[in-house]
């Protein structure tokens, strides 16, 4: 009897990326007694009742079927009413998706052709390096240290015949910057001048501090917007997100959906419609209060960028690399992430607030001593 290796069979387009650092350390918490995890982005608080019993109570009377594969209709015309109210654009569609990471998904396979260029800021939420990769697709990484600021002379001399998109993400996820107005309407503009779509990952709108920063759909009417419920309103584990855009490119993207994710989980779709209707500034408020927490906590002893959103902070290491710094930090039961995750550079870490106020303290107190070594 032949035998064969069954990692022959593994897909070449797989090898290009390892399982994402950050699910590492999520199950390294798991194996762990009493951590003090700052690693994981997501809310510390849970689902609000109302919600869950709106998803318990559609369950119960049997909306367990697959929905149409753009989503429910009572949800895409609620969304699409708070769009048409936010944006002036005639052409604009949307549909529901299995989570913002469905959402990108589609996107990439939506418009990146193998040998496409697609411009990321770094550092960049972890995903979106292997998944213009798994699609064919060529990363092109601006960096924006030391203040994570996007130049827009880099952007656009990054820019060649086989650029396809830029891939835009504020507040960000690992750093916590809001973009200015300035730079938002920076490269919408500029994406709009040179025919290149514009991507724009929109999940923690919800949580900036201070005036808003409006999203570039407001100054590039073809900007394809990535939103969802996850980190608003606790439900990572929920899985639902929504895209807008130009119709003929959500067109594409729902007519994908049927041979991938099918549908967005039915009951879950008909209890994010008692989502939208609760008020939630009292939570994001709280996670204003955590950013100064922490920010007071450690800034007489590392170099960071003040976060104006989001709930990350990203440190520069007080010395060597963020892989060995990482290690002394487990060492010593707190789980952060290393910046190399994110970024070609390993010389920052990523610590989620998104925790209790004596996890936010436990963590400050290792992080001090940790910071003299």
């Amino acid at each position: 009897m032949n035998s064969t290796n069954p990692e022959s069979w593994i897909a070449q387009r797989t090898l290009a990326f390892d399982s994402s650092g950050i699910r590492k350390v999520f199950a390294l918490a798991a194996s762990m007694k009493n951590p003090i995890n700052l690693s994981i982005g997501q809310p510390d608080y849970d689902v609000p009742e109302v919600i869950k019993d709106k998803a318990c109570e559609a369950i119960r009377i049997g909306r367990n079927m697959y929905s149409p594969t753009q989503g429910i209709a009572p949800l895409i015309e609620r969304l699409e009413k708070d769009i048409a109210d936010r944006y002036d654009h005639d052409d604009r569609s949307l549909f529901i998706s299995s989570g913002t990471s469905g959402g990108l998904v589609l996107t990439m396979l939506s418009l990146v052709n193998p040998g496409d260029e697609v411009i990321v800021f770094d550092p960049y939420f972890v995903m979106y390096v292997p998944l213009i990769q798994l699609v064919g697709g060529v990363p092109v990484l601006i960096d924006t240290y030391p203040d994570f600021r996007i130049d827009l002379d880099k952007v656009r001399s990054a820019i060649t015949p086989k650029t396809k998109l830029v891939l835009f993400n504020s507040p960000s996820n690992p750093t916590g910057v809001n973009a200015s107005i300035q730079e938002v309407r920076g490269i919408a503009e500029l994406c709009l001048e040179k025919g290149i779509a514009l991507v724009s990952d929109e999940i923690y709108s919800a949580f900036q501090f201070g005036t808003p920063v409006p999203s570039p759909a407001e100054f590039n009417p073809q900007t394809i917007v990535i939103d969802g419920f996850s980190k608003t309103y606790a439900m990572t584990g929920w899985r639902l997100g929504y895209v807008h855009g130009p119709a003929p490119i959500i067109q594409t993207m729902i007519k994908l959906q049927q041979y991938t994710f099918v549908c967005a989980p039915t009951p879950l779709q008909h209890a994010s419609l008692a989502a939208l209707d609760y008020e939630m500034t009292g939570y994001y408020a709280n996670y204003e209060k955590k950013r100064d927490r922490i920010v007071e906590g450690l800034q007489d002893y590392y170099e960071f960028v003040q976060p104006g959103g989001a709930f990350y902070i990203y440190p520069k290491v007080p010395s060597g690399n963020a892989t060995d710094f990482v290690a002394k930090a487990i060492a010593n039961e707190l789980l952060v992430i290393p910046g190399h995750i994110f970024s070609r550079r390993d010389s920052h870490f990523r610590i989620s607030f998104a925790a209790s106020d004596a996890m936010l303290d436990r963590g400050i107190e290792v992080l001090r001593k940790l910071a003299k070594y």
